[in-house]
């Protein structure tokens, strides 16, 4: 049993921060259950590893369990998060560890899920398991952002995004594009870690996007599209209206107009109805919570100055990313301002720059 007086050795920071990694690859890849990382360390010798599957099972320690080619008697477990105990669509992983043979288990820290918090230290405590947690237990926190958000407040954990010109313009009629091309790469792996992504029919219609993840390799893992469209404006002709699938189009609107009505149906797209303020503004809470209702665990808003100011004014957002470019673009009659810089700088203080060689581009992480 762990005690205060418990250390922790600089090979167990080292185990434990490979078991971070395997973690931090899959988050936002695991549906509604965290990523969790694990290894089995045998003599100081790593003979398993462990991560949980995509969409959220199986889990971490019975991926570990099974992968390994040794017996595990004798063995240690490294697991960034508290093990389950309870029975939901697969069996405790407990029972897993006990039925192992391994006699000692290193977690992060305490999952906050009432069913299990605690409770793993006290059923393997007693089945004389050595047990330790609270090994890196910042990491571990940072890692479990939007799961403590998604638990915590029953909400997607929200990232938004925004590219701006150094004069603070997200859009002037004849700039076709505002960044540097090599930007496109961390929005495309934004994309990849988000399980759906939200804009604005008004984006829609000037911008036409595709909306997917285009990294090589990754392209089955495009997020689901989720738009914001009052009056039903969406264009029939827009790569979003034609590349829509069973479950991969949402659209929250607040018409009655029939004919566009039956024609979105038609496509498969899911049409969800919401009230709007005296401002003929969404409420982006209320949105939240149905998307978070439906599934949506990590959401990704690539918006326009209106829907970003009312997140931002409303602190919904738990990350922002802004990337500026070094370069001034020509205002024309047609062009658009970030207006909300000085109040994301003063609601959100945390913040931090990406350093990289490759960047052309400031990229700037605002965080609550």
């Amino acid at each position: 049993m762990s005690s205060k007086k418990d250390k922790f050795t600089s090979k167990d920071k080292d185990f434990m921060k490979l078991a971070l990694n395997l973690a931090s690859v899959r988050k936002g890849l695991t549906g509604e259950n965290p990523s969790v990382g694990c290894l089995i360390v045998k003599n100081d010798r790593i003979i398993s590893i462990g991560q949980t599957g995509f969409d959220g099972r199986p889990h971490a320690e019975f991926n570990a369990i099974n992968n390994s080619l040794e017996k595990l008697k004798g063995s240690k477990m490294y697991v960034t998060l508290e093990p389950c105990n309870h029975y939901g669509k697969t069996p405790p992983c407990t029972n897993s560890i006990i039925k192992s043979g391994i006699n000692e288990i290193i977690y992060g820290m305490d999952d906050i899920d009432k069913k299990v918090k605690g409770k793993s230290f006290k059923i393997l405590s007693n089945r004389k398991i050595k047990v330790k947690k609270g090994l890196l237990k910042t990491e571990a926190k940072n890692l479990y952002d939007s799961y403590i958000i998604n638990r915590t407040k029953k909400l997607p954990y929200v990232t938004g995004k925004i590219a701006i010109s150094k004069n603070r313009l997200i859009y002037s009629k004849g700039t076709k594009r505002i960044t540097h091309k090599s930007s496109d790469k961390l929005t495309h792996y934004l994309r990849y870690k988000n399980d759906s992504i939200m804009i604005s029919s008004k984006t829609l219609n000037i911008d036409n996007p595709k909306l997917n993840c285009r990294l090589k390799g990754l392209e089955k893992f495009s997020p689901k599209r989720i738009i914001l469209d009052r009056n039903l404006e969406i264009k029939i002709n827009s790569y979003i209206f034609k590349s829509t699938k069973k479950n991969n189009t949402i659209i929250f609107h607040n018409s009655s107009n029939k004919k566009k009505l039956q024609i979105l149906k038609r496509k498969g797209i899911s049409l969800l109805k919401s009230k709007v303020d005296s401002k003929k503004l969404f409420d982006l809470k209320v949105i939240l919570k149905r998307l978070y209702t439906l599934g949506t665990r990590n959401l990704l808003i690539e918006g326009g100055d209106v829907i970003t100011k009312n997140l931002i004014k409303n602190k919904l957002i738990d990350k922002f990313y802004l990337f500026t470019s070094p370069k001034k673009i020509l205002t024309s009659k047609k062009h658009r301002i970030f207006t909300s810089y000085s109040m994301l700088n003063s609601k959100y203080k945390n913040k931090s720059k990406i350093s990289s060689k490759v960047a052309k581009d400031n990229i700037t992480i605002y965080k609550r």
